[in-house]
């Protein structure tokens, strides 16, 4: 093979990845690309489909914190995430919602890794409707809400990231111990 012709196909393949949006990029860089929200109330004024028919109202996630996980079936770091989001879910049952939006593929296909996830909400957004409101344009990629309904955190995260986060909005510090309530003031 020609070397002119090695370096076509392998550019050809890194723009191939690349539109895939499957890949593990840091933190700072999803953020900055999807335009932060962070800091910001999130807009829970959406609806979906879940996996088995339903209709999902974004607004029945208010008051509770939040984890929205956006993947694709096809998407191999969205895989290996698994075992992280089951983890949340478990964990946190209870205390923090876990909403995975799979989208990018048709709903057999979310369907048949969805089995695979137990414990979440699965929605299947296939035109990406909750994607876009969300200004999701990359899967895998996480939308943390807390309580009060801001979003803390957005982008692709780590699976250590993603559970520290998640235990700061389920109200749990780092060492595994609950924040203390507010003390109230008496004069």
């Amino acid at each position: 093979m020609s070397p002119l012709r090695t370096t076509v196909l392998a550019l050809i393949a890194l723009l191939a990845l690349t539109a895939s949006g499957c890949g593990a990029p840091t933190s700072e860089d999803a953020s900055d690309a999807s335009g932060s929200a962070v800091g910001q109330k999130a807009d829970l004024g959406f609806s979906a489909t879940t996996l088995d028919g339903r209709s999902f109202e974004g607004t029945s996630l208010r008051g509770q914190p939040t984890v929205l996980w956006f993947w694709a079936p096809w998407c191999s770091t969205c895989r290996q995430q698994i075992d992280a989001v089951v983890d949340v879910a478990e964990q946190y049952d209870g205390e923090v919602e876990v909403v995975a939006v799979g989208g990018r593929d048709d709903q057999a296909s979310i369907r048949e890794v969805a089995a695979d996830i137990p414990g979440v909400t699965h929605l299947v957004d296939r035109d990406l409707e909750v994607w876009r409101h969300f200004g999701v344009t990359s899967q895998s990629v996480y939308t943390l809400i807390d309580a009060d309904g801001t979003v803390v955190s957005e982008g692709y995260l780590t699976d250590d990231e993603l559970r520290a986060e998640a235990a700061e909005i389920a109200g749990w510090r780092p060492d595994g111990s609950a924040h203390a309530p507010p003390v109230e003031c008496r004069e």
